[in-house]
């Protein structure tokens, strides 16, 4: 009797890269150039290889810098999906991840397997996303709002020096609302992840704003 072949899914990683461009919120979208659906548009992502990837999160960032050429400061698990009908190749499972850009590191190119990348927003991205993107996305965009609503600085998401007035946007353009300057900067008070960088202001028509950085080590 002949051994019964085993079916094997199909495993996947895909990001949500979340950056700032004029301090307002944008993710990326890539169009597929290869099956299935060519053309499409997408979250940034792939099928895993064992023989060089040593975790999800290693193919997550492998499969990120070969379609987009950037480098990323932050990644974070947000959920996996699976079933035999969100990939037209057969069964799948693909974990979702959230990545942060800093805002001055935006000009991504894409790469060999992308035929185009755009900056979206993801509340209303303005493309119809294959697979389940769109859920994905939306799962994502939830995940980066509720570590901000529980006073996570994204950091990440700016350039090595900034304002804490640019913090404050960053927040409110994660968050989608606006945010009490007194009761935001009381929060900051003793906050251990922001460094002053001392004689460093920006000046401008009102008195100058004080730069900071990031503490050494800072994780989101």
């Amino acid at each position: 009797m002949a051994e019964k072949k085993l079916l094997f899914p199909i495993v996947n990683t895909d990001v949500a890269l979340f950056t700032l461009i004029d301090l307002k919120l944008r993710v990326l979208l890539i169009q597929r150039a290869n099956k299935p659906d060519p053309g499409g548009w997408a979250l940034p992502g792939g099928i895993i290889k064992p023989e060089i990837d040593k975790s999800l999160e290693d193919a997550a960032l492998r499969m990120l810098a070969t379609k987009t050429h950037v480098a990323l400061p932050h990644l974070e698990q947000v959920a996996t999906h699976s079933g035999p009908d969100r990939d037209p190749r057969g069964w799948s499972v693909s974990t979702l991840f959230f990545a942060l850009l800093p805002s001055d590191q935006v000009p991504a190119v894409a790469g060999s397997k992308t035929e185009a990348i755009e900056w979206a927003d993801p509340e209303r991205p303005g493309r119809r996303l294959g697979f389940d993107h769109g859920l994905m996305l939306a799962k994502a965009l939830q995940a980066l709002r509720d570590k901000v609503e529980r006073g996570a600085l994204p950091l990440h998401l700016l350039p090595a020096r900034f304002t804490l007035t640019e913090l404050q946007r960053a927040c409110e353009a994660i968050l989608g609302r606006p945010i009490d300057k007194g009761a935001f900067r009381r929060q900051l008070k003793g906050a251990r992840d922001l460094v002053k960088v001392q004689g460093a202001f920006v000046r401008g028509a009102q008195r100058p704003a004080q730069l900071y950085r990031a503490a050494a080590g800072f994780a989101f």
